[in-house]
């Protein structure tokens, strides 16, 4: 009989698998695992606890989407360029890490104080990316003058961030006739011809 032995890199992916389909609150250890043919107990030769786990999967969230921005300003370009591959990047994260992402936006809230903190501070060091571009943008004249780039990036981020409830690979859209979609969607809100 082959018995397999779960890392804890198994533990933290299936935590987050859980999370994004049952919510942080609705995940106990047990199902953990069950999930993972483990007694609930034996999960604790793993993880401390629950939060531990929480704290993985949403700081993996917040490293993958802080390297898409990185990933993304390194190509240079035209705002509009830049602009484009941010939001590239974003459906890229989500689509290709799509428990971890969920994760990272529906159940971040249930960190503990220190943590939440950590996280709000690494989301907004990417929004500030996305402010930047929509502002060099605005003052160069590729953007509508007048363009409030906080504003707007919480607006094309809302959109962003809602592809993990709604978009189908399955569907109509494969990612690049997605990523074409969004894109023309957010450049005509900044006034891009």
């Amino acid at each position: 009989m082959v018995t397999t032995r779960n890392t804890r890199a198994d533990v933290v992916e299936a935590a987050g698998r859980l999370f994004a389909r049952r919510g942080y609150h609705g995940t106990s250890m047990r199902d953990l695992g069950k999930e993972l043919g483990l007694l609930g107990s034996s999960l604790y030769s793993h993880v401390e606890s629950k939060q531990d786990l929480l704290v993985e999967v949403v700081e993996e969230g917040a490293r993958l989407f802080g390297a898409s921005a990185e990933r993304a300003l390194a190509l240079g370009g035209t705002p509009r360029e830049r602009l484009q591959a941010l939001i590239a990047g974003h459906v890229d994260v989500v689509l290709d890490n799509l428990d971890v992402a969920r994760t990272f936006l529906n159940e971040a809230r249930m960190l503990d104080a220190g943590h939440r903190r950590r996280i709000l501070e690494a989301r907004d060091r990417y929004e500030r990316v996305f402010r930047r571009v929509l502002a060099e943008g605005a003052g160069e004249g590729s953007f509508r003058p007048g363009l409030d780039p906080k504003t707007t990036t919480i607006f094309i981020l809302s959109v962003l961030n809602a592809i993990e409830r709604w978009y189908d690979p399955e569907g109509r859209l494969d990612r690049a006739a997605l990523v074409d979609e969004l894109s023309a969607f957010a450049l005509a809100a900044v006034g891009s011809g």
